[in-house]
């Protein structure tokens, strides 16, 4: 009776060890999901790309054509902040790598691991849009991450496109709503007013594929 206690109590003890350990896996505290870093500057994209609707292209540049988005250099942020706010305390530092020629040392709030591979010139071509990864960024006072960035969550959209395929034309728009009855999304002339059958379009239109083949993103 004792023996079988025993095994019947390691077997429990394991299985809860597991879940506890792939719940912290999961959770913010190990993710940084929703944890802003500090930063050189308090950069404000709710401001810049919601309030001013500053394109995200104008900083990022590289978006379109490169498997890297792009940090803007100091002189994209002082074409603006020469003119305006040109006292402010918290831009002294924009100002100094400015007149020093040092560039601003940005932590980066969405980083993957050096195994992985990702380009976001293939994705903003085939209509995924900025927020489908970085969440609702032109709300985001300071940038957070919104997505584990795990395997498994890339693979979410990796299995099913159409779930999150857009309209090339909506890609940097950082207010994009998924069509409904209430706010549907026209696309070559007629009005869509659900996800399922806009992505079914979208899909076949720009030739997306399930790719998850282990090559795809480990090379």
């Amino acid at each position: 009776m004792i023996a079988r206690l025993s095994i019947g109590g390691g077997v429990l003890f394991l299985g809860a060890l597991v879940f506890i350990l792939y719940q912290i896996a999961l959770s913010p505290w190990y993710t940084n999901e929703h944890v802003t870093l500090q930063q050189p500057v308090p950069f404000s994209h709710r401001h810049h790309a919601g309030e001013l609707g500053i394109d995200c292209r104008y900083c990022h540049t590289d978006v379109e054509k490169s498997w890297y988005a792009g940090v803007p250099p100091t002189q994209t942020c002082m074409t603006c902040h020469s003119q305006i706010w040109t006292n402010a305390a918290m831009l002294e530092p924009v100002r100094e790598s400015y007149r020093t020629g040092v560039s601003l040392q940005w932590n980066k709030v969405n980083e993957l691991p050096e195994f992985v591979y990702f380009n976001h010139s293939v994705h903003v071509a085939k209509g995924i849009g900025c927020t489908t990864c970085h969440g609702p960024i032109a709300t985001e006072t300071l940038t957070y991450r919104t997505g584990t960035l795990y395997m498994s969550w890339c693979l979410e959209c990796h299995r099913d496109p159409g779930n999150y395929v857009r309209p090339e034309s909506q890609v940097f728009n950082p207010f994009y709503d998924k069509p409904s009855y209430a706010t549907p999304v026209k696309f070559e002339g007629v009005s869509y007013t659900s996800q399922k059958a806009l992505g079914r379009v979208l899909v076949k239109k720009y030739q997306l594929q399930t790719y998850q083949y282990c090559s795809t993103c480990h090379r």
